[in-house]
Parts: structure tokens; C-alpha cells; sequence
């Protein structure tokens, strides 16, 4: 029996920024019209959906052979800690939980998040499963951008204020810049690997010096949007250029493969740090 321990290692816990950010920066935008249970709700929908696509991209890697020699962390079908049956089988139960608060969401606001929530599921599913999964073909960072940035902050926000606003749009970008950074680096790091199995990721087609533009302009965007949007109080995020500017010197010197890990560990807590301050920024404005 496959211990809790082996599932959490299967969750990715260090990628789970990318979903509490949204969340936690359309909370401060809406401020005194925030609801704590409608938050609640659509962060749960974030984790679940993000866990159910690092499962999903598990199970789909694994049986097809594309994890067997693995420079990132450990995978469990392609490492045997679990069979691919109970991978996907986790991955369905999260994207079930996500479904499951996500109806409950729409029946308190619009039943138009259903055709939203279908969506972002099929995209959390076809990112390495199918028959042609997008993934393979350099989309995914596009996927991450949209639905871990604009979808879940702007969607975030709707459901507590039942507005769409310029305004969330355009939080929406910097969140979905470092959520789109976490998977730049991360394959930055697999690049060779994934070009050796056929997976032409967009780190695969850009190669390693224009990967490693992308990665960086992704940062220094995130940062400029989030000061072109709110000023003076968004000054308050320039607390977090120290991590910032030691991941792109890190990634600029040319860091390859293993070396790479503590760039991904540290993105996602740059996310984590990002969305902290700017949400603070957002509540001051």
C-alpha cells in the first residue's frame, strides 16, 4: 500500500504557490467586498485542479515512458512507488474534489463556471495525456499563463465580487507570469532529456540561451506590470527583487540540470513572496 508520505512527494508541494497566488491577490483586490467562504472555495478548486495536473502529468509521462531517467524530482510511475492505475486514479479524485466545489461555486454565482471549470480540466488533462498532448508540443507554458493566471485570479475574484474588472485582469498577468516561470525553469532543467524522448517543450524549441531569456523576461514582466498597475503602493513588491535578481543571475551564468532544482524550489516561493507583498500593495491602494 502506497504510504501518505509517497502521495504528498506525488503532489508536488512546492509547485502549489502557483495556485494559492491567484487566490490570495483577487482576495486583496476585492477587499471590503471579499467573502472568506467564496476564497475558501476557489482556493480549494485551485489546489485540487493543481494537484490533479502534477498526478495527471505523472501518470501520463510515466506510461508512456518519457520519465525513465529523470534529472528533477522523484516521479511515482516511472520509480515504481506507485502503480500507474492508483497515479491516475488520484489524479481523478482530485479533478472530482475540484469539479465537486467548483458546481457549488456555480450555483452560488453563475452556472456559466461550469463551462469554465470543463475546460480547465480538459486542459489539466490533455497537457500530457492523449493522443497529442500540447505539452509535447510547447503550449504549455500558454496553458499555465492562462488558466493558473488569468483564469483562477480573474475567476477568483468574480466569485466574490460577481464583477470582472480591468483591474483584475491586470493583476492576473504578473501571477501568471511566475506560474508560467516555475514551469520555464523546470524545463529548462529536463530540455535535454525531454529532446531525447521527443517532447518538444518550448524550453526544447527556444534552446538553452533563448530558454533562459524567457525564463528571465517572465520575471522582470511580472515585476513591471505589478509596478505599472498600482502605483505608489506597489512599490511595496520591489521587497521581493533580492530572490528575483539571485534567479536570474543563477539562471543567467548557465545552471544546467540537478543544479537547476533549488531555481524551481525558489520560484515557487518567489511566487509565494510575489503574490504576499503585492496583495498587501492591493490592500493599501
Amino acid at each position: 500500500m502506497t504510504s501518505l508520505s509517497t502521495w504528498l512527494l506525488g503532489a508536488r508541494p512546492k509547485t502549489l504557490p502557483a495556485a494559492v497566488a491567484p487566490v490570495l491577490v483577487a482576495t486583496a483586490l476585492a477587499k471590503s467586498g471579499a467573502q472568506p467562504l467564496m476564497a475558501l472555495l476557489a482556493l480549494i478548486v485551485s489546489l485540487a485542479l493543481q494537484i490533479g495536473v502534477n498526478y495527471a502529468n505523472d501518470y501520463s509521462d510515466g506510461v508512456r515512458g518519457s520519465d525513465t531517467d529523470r534529472i528533477g524530482p522523484t516521479r511515482l510511475v516511472a520509480s515504481g512507488l506507485a502503480s500507474a492505475q492508483s497515479v491516475k486514479q488520484a489524479a481523478l479524485f482530485s479533478f472530482f474534489i475540484a469539479s465537486l466545489v467548483g458546481l457549488t461555486l456555480a450555483f452560488l454565482t453563475s452556472w456559466w463556471l461550469i463551462v469554465v471549470g470543463a475546460i480547465s480540466i480538459a486542459a489539466a488533462w490533455a497537457y500530457t495525456g492523449g493522443k497529442s498532448p500540447y505539452g509535447y508540443s510547447g503550449y504549455g507554458e500558454i496553458s499555465v499563463f492562462i488558466f493558473f493566471g488569468l483564469v483562477a485570479t480573474i475567476g477568483s475574484f468574480y466569485v466574490q465580487t460577481q464583477t470582472i474588472t480591468l483591474k483584475s485582469f491586470f493583476i492576473a498577468v504578473p501571477i501568471g507570469c511566475i506560474a508560467c516561470a516555475i514551469l520555464a525553469v523546470n524545463n529548462l532543467r529536463d530540455r535535454e532529456k525531454d529532446a531525447q524522448v521527443g517532447k518538444r517543450t518550448l524550453s526544447v524549441r527556444l534552446g538553452d540561451r533563448g530558454s533562459r531569456n524567457f525564463y528571465i523576461g517572465l520575471l522582470v514582466l511580472a515585476q513591471l506590470v505589478a509596478l505599472m498597475t498600482f502605483l505608489p503602493m506597489s512599490l511595496i513588491t520591489l521587497a521581493s527583487l533580492p530572490i528575483t535578481y539571485s534567479l536570474i543571475r543563477g539562471v543567467n551564468q548557465g545552471v544546467q540540470g540537478q543544479a537547476l532544482i533549488p531555481a524551481l524550489v525558489k520560484t515557487g516561493q518567489l511566487q509565494l513572496l510575489f503574490s504576499l507583498l503585492f496583495s498587501i500593495a492591493l490592500w493599501l491602494s
